[in-house]
């Protein structure tokens, strides 16, 4: 290992592990790519290949050899994996949804309290600067019935392309897939959510809701990843007592994004903290709110 780096192991090497998780471990200051798993093994040996590290055959072998352990696959089998990585006192970095229902992501998140390990959620927008400054902005405490907000992505990600293929986004497109990340910033803008106001499915994939706040506040919602838009439509707006607070454009680089989470997640690990914003917990209070949207869209 080299100085003053830690290894973390990747599981999984579809599109995303490619594009973002591989090559931002590789070129980040502290942590070191170990290798890569997947159950493929032809898939975790183009891995390193192209990133460095070893290619394992057994997931037990790339946790041993770990002081992490990045998920970069679908929801239902980090659900799977994500207890048994923990319980070997790893950290985790955690894709969103964390598993495939709502009971499998409660048990990723109890199975990653009792190790007492760090964990990281890849809500990558919140490391974009501009997405920062935008929530800098915003007062701090929850809003009242004085402010409401609103928030919009609208493109055609599932139209075509590699992510199309993917079993678990065709089922639920948006809301799975980028529902997480819009939540998340309306949430920490206004507020905790506490409950769905109203929600609806239409086709192509086009998903409204709205919800409520812990202080008062309300927002709305409105997601399609099959629609064909270029480019992508994003804004999220904050707007009433509050002031006027918007943010119309959407990060791009999410390996940048992705390598301030790994910045983030190395300091936690150094000083024994395992309070990150984006932790387990924020993934599980996000799944449970996709559950209520889910429920209420009928």
């Amino acid at each position: 290992m080299s100085e003053g780096r830690r290894r973390i192991g990747l599981v999984g090497a579809g599109p995303w592990a490619r594009a973002v998780h591989a090559p931002a471990i590789a070129a980040h200051p502290r942590w070191e790519l170990a290798g890569a798993w997947t159950r493929r093994p032809e898939a975790a040996r183009e891995i390193v290949d192209g990133f460095g590290g070893r290619a394992f055959t057994r997931l037990e072998d790339l946790v041993d050899a770990c002081d992490a352990v990045a998920f970069a696959v679908p929801p239902a089998v980090q659900g799977e994996l994500a207890p048994r990585v923990a319980a070997a006192g790893r950290h985790v970095v955690l894709e969103k949804p964390l598993a495939q229902d709502l009971a499998g992501a409660r048990a990723v998140a109890d199975a990653v309290s009792a190790a007492g390990v760090c964990s990281a959620t890849m809500l990558t927008l919140r490391f974009d600067p501009g997405v920062r400054a935008w929530l800098d902005a915003i007062p701090d405490g929850p809003a009242g019935p004085d402010t409401t907000g609103s928030a919009r992505w609208l493109s055609g990600g599932l139209l075509g392309g590699p992510y199309s293929r993917s079993a678990w986004r065709a089922e639920h497109g948006a809301l799975l897939d980028i529902g997480p990340h819009v939540i998340d910033l309306l949430d920490a803008a206004l507020g905790p959510v506490v409950g769905v106001d109203t929600a609806h499915r239409a086709e192509p994939d086009l998903w409204r809701f709205g919800l409520a706040h812990a202080g008062g506040a309300h927002s709305s919602v409105t997601l399609s990843l099959r629609l064909p838009v270029d480019p992508t439509e994003f804004e999220a707006t904050v707007f009433g007592a509050a002031g006027r607070h918007r943010l119309d454009r959407r990060p791009t680089d999410a390996a940048a994004c992705y390598g301030c989470l790994l910045d983030d997640l190395a300091s936690a690990v150094a000083q024994g903290r395992t309070d990150l914003s984006v932790g387990v917990a924020r993934a599980l209070h996000l799944q449970e709110v996709i559950e209520q949207v889910l429920r209420a869209a009928g």
